[in-house]
Order: C-alpha cells, then structure tokens, then sequence
C-alpha cells in the first residue's frame, strides 16, 4: 500500500500537534504539513499535493464550506470534515466534501483513540475516493413529474430500504428530494456517528416532500415517511399489529458498522411479507451485500448504484457481483427506476 499524504487544515494548534504526533507512529499515512487557514490551506495543497485534506469546518476569516465551494471545482481533492456537532456539516457535504469525523474531545483519552481508529479508516477510504463536484446543470433522465401517482395499494403494500455509506449523504438526499409525497414507508440506513443523524433527518425533512425523522424504537413504517437509523444503534424492520415497525435497539457492529445496513436488509428479507425494494448506495467494503442478496432472493427489486456515480464503489460493487443487484443506475436515475418499478 503506497503512503497516503495527508494536509491538515485546523487552527487550533494543540489539534494540529496531536494530529502530527500521533501519526508520526502510524504507517502508510504521512502528515506532509498543515494549514491555519483557508488561504494557507490554497496555498499549501497546490505545492505539497497531499492526497487527502482533513479541514476544520469552522475557522477565521474563510470558513470550510467557502472554501470547498471556491477551492473544489479547480481542485478536486478528497477531503475529510472534522468537525464539532455542528448542522453546517452537511452543508460542506454538499459542496463535494468526502466525508466527515466527529472532533475529539481534548481531554479524554478513550475519545481520542476511537478518532484516530476512525480517522485512519476514512483516509485509507478517502484516498480512493471519487471526488463529486455538485452540478447544478445535471438533470435525471426521466421527467419524474411525467409519473402519475402511485395507488393505494402500491403505497400500503411496499416497503423502501436503502443503505449507504461514504459518499451517501449526498446521494441519498438526493434520491429523497426527487421522490413525490405519496410513497411507500422507506427506511434508511446510513453510516454516521451518534448525534449527526437525528440533524441529517433534519435537513432531509426540510428540503424533501417527504416526511423524514430519526427513527425511534417501535415507530411504525408509515406511507410518505421516511425513518433514518439513529447512531450508534442497530435498526431491523418487524411486524407490528398494524403493518411494520422498526427496533432500535444497542447491538454489536456487524461488517464493522453501527448501524449496519445488512442488519435493516436482512430483515426486511426474513420478516417482510410486503413487496420489497433495496437500494444500496455508494461506501467502501461490502456491509449490504448479503442483506439485499436476501432480500433479491425473497423476491424484492434491487437497485445499485452504479460505478460512475459512486463516490466509492465498493459496496454496490460487491453486491452487483453476489448477483444481488437486478438494475444498476445513476443516483441521478435511482429515483426514476424506483418509480418506474413501483407503477409496474
């Protein structure tokens, strides 16, 4: 494995020290110098060329997300947000970010060691990334108004899993805000730390026709809702008096991921008598796989997304290659073969 440069853009200088001891111990990744502010962060990539950038969301003068706005449509390089529980984070997500991480706290050592576990993992994953600079111009193939509205039936009796993880953010969102109100309940796995996904359904409420919440232990699947799997919590679909449910509820990390999206898809397969349809979207490994392999097997429509669009193609690849994917698909045209399927 070559050595993964890496720039860091922070102006705290205790973080920048603590970030350049510790990985003077670790191999394959190499701290080529940091940057205390958006322009010495423009100047700095363009002569150390670092493979990857972690940069602070909040700082003086230009903030994180002015700067990926300015800075990325020139200079598509991967970056990695570090940031404090703070909303604004997704917004830089959508200015071509990669991925974030939770700030540590200073002062504790067990917060530190899960950061840098973490932060090691996503910029071995950021390395291989495909940087995505936001079109404004891009359209999906298919007019999703020309659709008539879904009946009754299809909307009572389907029920929407997706999963995702580096790079999904985004690309949920987007598949999300193309969907019309009435749809079937959907449930969504992401990959994302305590705390950031009850603010990630926020934003998804606000800017998408559907409705959209932080799942709760024993919240119903309801049509025109969409529930997103809290951090840090394992989310399975089982059946309730009336239709669905889900559990929320502490477990171990499966594939190395709480939430995990084999853990929603594999039950949908086991305890769903409904029409079902996957979706598994762009992240590294191959967590989803053998759930939506299942779920194929149990008679649901699959969809992955395809390599061109993913920001990593891994788990889409891997489970296209499990034979577990009927239709691959854009994440521009994800909505519209969703749509497409359900008035079939």
């Amino acid at each position: 494995m070559k050595t993964i440069k890496v720039l860091i853009v922070d102006d705290s200088i205790l973080f920048r020290q603590m970030m350049i001891q510790h990985f003077l111990n670790v191999p394959n990744i190499e701290i080529v110098g940091y940057a205390i502010n958006a322009t010495d962060a423009r100047q700095k990539i363009l002569k150390l060329q670092p493979d990857v950038v972690t940069l602070d969301v909040e700082m003086p003068g230009m903030s994180g997300i002015d700067f990926l706005k300015k800075f990325l449509p020139e200079h598509p390089i991967p970056v990695i947000l570090v940031s404090s529980l703070n909303i604004r984070v997704f917004d830089a997500l959508s200015y071509g970010a990669v991925d974030f991480i939770r700030k540590p706290d200073m002062k504790v050592s067990y917060s530190k060691e899960a950061f840098f576990t973490s932060l090691e993992s996503k910029l071995i994953i950021a390395s291989q990334a495909h940087v995505r600079i936001p079109s404004a111009t891009a359209k999906p193939e298919l007019n999703l108004s020309s659709i008539p509205p879904l009946s009754y039936n299809v909307l009572s009796s389907t029920i929407i899993a997706i999963g995702a993880s580096t790079g999904g953010t985004e690309t949920t969102l987007e598949i999300l805000k193309a969907l019309p109100k009435e749809m079937p309940g959907i449930v969504v796995t992401q990959h994302m730390p305590e705390g950031f996904t009850a603010m990630y359904a926020q934003r998804l409420d606000r800017l998408c026709k559907l409705t959209v919440k932080e799942a709760k232990h024993g919240d119903p699947i309801l049509p025109g809702q969409v529930l997103i799997a809290p951090g840090s919590l394992q989310m399975k679909v089982v059946p309730a008096q009336k239709g669905y449910m889900v559990q929320c509820v502490k477990g171990e990390k499966v594939n190395g991921h709480c939430p995990s999206v084999d853990v929603l898809f594999s039950s949908v397969a086991e305890n769903v008598g409904l029409k079902k349809v996957g979706i598994i979207l762009t992240g590294m490994g191959r967590d989803g796989a053998d759930g939506l392999l299942k779920m194929r097997q149990k008679g649901a429509f699959t969809i992955g997304q395809d390599k061109n669009s993913s920001v990593v193609y891994g788990m889409p690849m891997v489970a296209h290659n499990i034979g577990a994917v009927c239709v691959q698909a854009s994440y521009r045209n994800i909505a519209s073969v969703l749509l497409k399927h359900l008035k079939q």
